[in-house]
């Protein structure tokens, strides 16, 4: 929902010259996102420049910058995150100038590093223990974007939203206050007076962070295997294929767009499936077999990875879940310990990971992220979790082979894209039977767009407990009158015309999951990130899956539009 900003100011005063209300740039599930249309240069300018006075006021040893030192930032291709673009009739975009100004106007040395994947630019930070800022709107819709800020160590935690807040007013107080006709910003929010050009970048933070996986993995090779590598619109897409060709795979880029596509690794739908499939078949036919097609989100931090198999004189490809091909790669990298939100396959909790399984957390990274820290503070030494979108952390530095692999600790789409691969040629197997191995849990994600939040919150709070703090209901534990009111309250709507079996518990960690008696999981939740109402589904077989998804989403009718109804009314 958006908020206007109302601040009082002197008639002569910026805040009194702008010629529209301001709309906050929020935090959402990790980083600041809002629509093109409120993303206003200044907007975004007040934001950073709270962040960079808060990182500024922290010590080193808590991840703290100094004032003069160097501070990285890069950008995604949305058009809107580094060129000036119009919304409803009116100019916005150019986050990254607004950025790299917040940078220079803060006493930091604004150090531009292209257009590179979010873990590219983390890496490179990371390891030089500086600040960095990427400016991105992930894989939201095309009308909205954000950027996300990381410290000299690593992603900023749910705990510094507070205080990073506090600091936003002061800095709005600040700006508004400043005479109009003295300011660098116009009535419109956006600069006076810019180039809108970006200073040069060089190759040195994808050059680096090719080096991390090549000397972490040297010795080992796909030479053989021959890859469809999806590229649309990721920031990424040149990297995977020079990657890939690394290790001496034969990638094949198909699909290349210079529009932007909005890709949702944890949400692909028959659409975009059926994209895949024709890239797939013209390969198969063009260059022969394919080992296994392979893409990433928009910036670049999330897999997606699927699975080929012959079918006639063609082929068929099988999309897998993030959280599924994060599994494979934790048992190849012999992780001791992984954290995963609540919204995680739970195949997890059935195969031979379930015994390193920390508590599970809610959805985002930053939840993940400080997971982890638990789980290394507790003595675990091959930290590494993940998100159901596929994005990879990894808590801890590992050791192989007398090789070492730094932690980090945001997410990644790469490392997860090479353990596949590795350990399918290692088995000696296909990326399909590699698969076949896992515990037969499947999964299948997706969302309604648009969907108010208000809404979305009142769907929430209607299958959750009143009692305050409590997390979970087990129905067979309960004669709380309110809680099996819920249970029978589900059954309106998760019905057995629809295949579900009887509620047995309900999880409202993030959002509301539910376990049914035959094994279905249906779990509904808003996206934090824009106005979409999510459903993840689990269940025994992938049809069945699909089936609750579809359920969840279909129009008019679908649990979720009837949801709508049931709350609205």
């Amino acid at each position: 929902m958006r908020h206007a900003i109302i601040l009082a100011g002197g008639s002569g005063a910026l805040r009194a010259s702008l010629d529209h209300d301001p709309v906050p740039l929020k935090f959402g599930t990790s980083g600041r996102r809002g629509l093109v249309a409120d993303l206003t240069q200044l907007e975004v300018y007040i934001t950073a420049t709270a962040e960079l006075e808060y990182l500024q006021s922290l010590p080193k040893s808590e991840s703290g910058i100094v004032r003069g030192e160097e501070f990285y930032f890069a950008c995604d291709l949305r058009p809107s995150s580094s060129g000036i673009v119009t919304e409803k009739g009116r100019p916005r975009g150019g986050l990254a100038q607004a950025v790299a100004q917040a940078i220079a106007d803060s006493g930091m040395q604004p150090v531009f590093l292209g257009r590179i994947p979010t873990p590219a630019l983390a890496s490179y930070a990371f390891d030089r223990a500086k600040g960095s800022m990427m400016v991105t709107g992930s894989h939201i819709p095309f009308d909205r974007n954000g950027y996300k800020t990381n410290t000299a160590r690593g992603e900023l935690l749910k705990r510094d939203e507070a205080p990073i807040q506090a600091r936003v007013e002061q800095v709005r107080a600040r700006l508004y206050a400043q005479p109009g006709n003295q300011s660098r910003f116009n009535a419109g929010g956006m600069f006076q007076a810019s180039s809108g050009e970006l200073p040069p970048a060089t190759r040195e933070a994808t050059e680096s962070f090719l080096r991390r996986y090549a000397d972490f993995f040297a010795g080992q090779t796909l030479r053989g295997k021959r890859i469809l590598v999806y590229q649309h619109s990721a920031v990424g897409r040149d990297f995977l294929v020079e990657l890939l060709r690394h290790f001496g795979a034969e990638a094949i880029p198909a699909g290349r767009s210079e529009t932007f596509v909005p890709i949702d690794t944890e949400a692909i739908d028959a659409e975009q499936l059926g994209i895949l499939q024709k890239l797939a078949a013209a390969a198969w036919q063009q260059h022969g077999p394919l080992d296994a097609v392979m893409s990433i989100d928009g910036d670049s931090d999330r897999p997606l990875v699927l699975g080929v198999e012959p079918e006639g004189a063609n082929c068929r490809v099988k999309f897998y879940g993030g959280d599924l091909v994060a599994m494979v790669v934790a048992e190849y990298l012999k992780a001791d310990a992984v954290v995963v939100p609540v919204s995680c396959n739970d195949a997890l909790d059935r195969g031979p990971l379930q015994v390193i399984v920390e508590p599970k957390t809610r959805i985002g990274s930053p939840y993940v992220i400080a997971g982890m820290q638990q789980a290394v503070a507790a003595g675990r030494k091959a930290v590494c979790g993940w998100e159901a979108n596929g994005g990879f952390l990894l808590g801890s530095t590992l050791t192989r082979d007398g090789r070492t692999l730094r932690e980090l600790p945001t997410r990644d789409a790469f490392l997860p894209i090479l353990g596949v691969l590795f350990c399918a040629a290692e088995k000696g197997k296909s990326v399909c039977a590699l698969f076949d191995e896992l515990p037969r849990r499947f999964s299948r994600a997706a969302l309604l767009k648009n969907f108010p939040r208000l809404v979305s919150d009142k769907i929430v709070r209607r299958f959750s407990p009143a009692e305050c703090g409590v997390r979970e209901i087990v129905f067979a534990r309960t004669t709380d009158p309110g809680q099996l009111k819920i249970r029978a309250d589900i059954g309106k709507f998760f019905s057995p015309a629809l295949g579900f079996g009887t509620a047995e518990k309900v999880d409202v960690t993030d959002g509301v999951r539910i376990y049914f008696s035959n094994g279905d999981v249906a779990h509904v939740r808003p996206s934090g990130n824009a106005d979409e109402l999510r459903i993840y589904a689990v269940a025994d077989t992938q049809m069945r899956a699909d089936a609750i998804a579809q359920a969840g989403v279909t129009e008019p009718n679908g649990i979720l539009r009837r949801l709508e109804a049931a709350v609205s009314s």
